[in-house]
């Protein structure tokens, strides 16, 4: 696979189903990249258990034990510089992040609708698929996206749809989402590592090997 492997350091509040994802696909090969590092933003979140089962060092990093999204954001950065990463990839991180300049085009998250649509805050997990089934919708699918400093408003990388069905439930509809997830992720990832992400303003374009 071209490309050089790159340093990631994963975000995440919840049980880590993404970050398993992308631990399999790191131990097959598959993911250019190895997750040097987790923080989780809960002392509960199962993602925590996934990354030690793998070897993978963690910290927990609490929203409520700081006073402000600024003193939280700092904690973090502090945090990510240590582990030197290439990439920062938020999976199921529930909390609003505000980095640094130098990280600018270097944060990734991945997001169960196809935004703009269903995007921005309290739009989350469940709450995502209960509105694409209240509203109709006849498509939906994932995002993955460069992380700025708003909820789900960065330049967009790569979209992946799945159908909804005439009987889907929040539960079935996220199931399939997920699996687009599941490659959405990695391929976004290794286009970064192979160096074909080029972002121009609000587009990204994707560089032919």
């Amino acid at each position: 696979m071209a490309g050089k492997k790159i340093r990631i350091v994963a975000l995440l509040s919840g049980s880590g189903r993404t970050l398993q994802n992308l631990l399999n696909l790191q131990a097959s090969g598959e993911l250019q990249g190895d997750i040097v590092g987790v923080i989780g933003s809960l002392s509960g979140a199962y993602g925590l258990v996934r990354a030690r089962n793998a070897g993978v060092p963690t910290c927990v990093i609490r929203k409520k034990d700081h006073p402000d999204v600024e003193s939280f954001s700092a904690a973090l950065t502090e945090q990510i510089q240590q582990w030197n990463p290439d990439l920062i990839v938020m999976a199921g991180f529930m909390c609003l992040y505000r980095m640094p300049p130098q990280f600018a085009g270097k944060v990734m998250n991945i997001h169960p609708a196809l935004l703009p649509s269903f995007g921005g805050a309290g739009c989350y997990g469940h709450h995502v698929h209960e509105a694409v089934l209240a509203h109709g919708c006849k498509v939906s699918g994932c995002t993955v996206h460069f992380a700025d400093n708003r909820y789900d408003c960065g330049p967009i990388i790569v979209q992946l749809t799945a159908p909804v069905r005439e009987d889907d439930t929040p539960d079935s509809l996220a199931e399939r989402v997920l699996e687009q997830e599941f490659k959405a992720y990695p391929l976004a990832i290794n286009l970064f590592a192979q160096g074909r992400l080029r972002i121009e303003g609000r587009v990204v374009r994707i560089l032919p090997k």
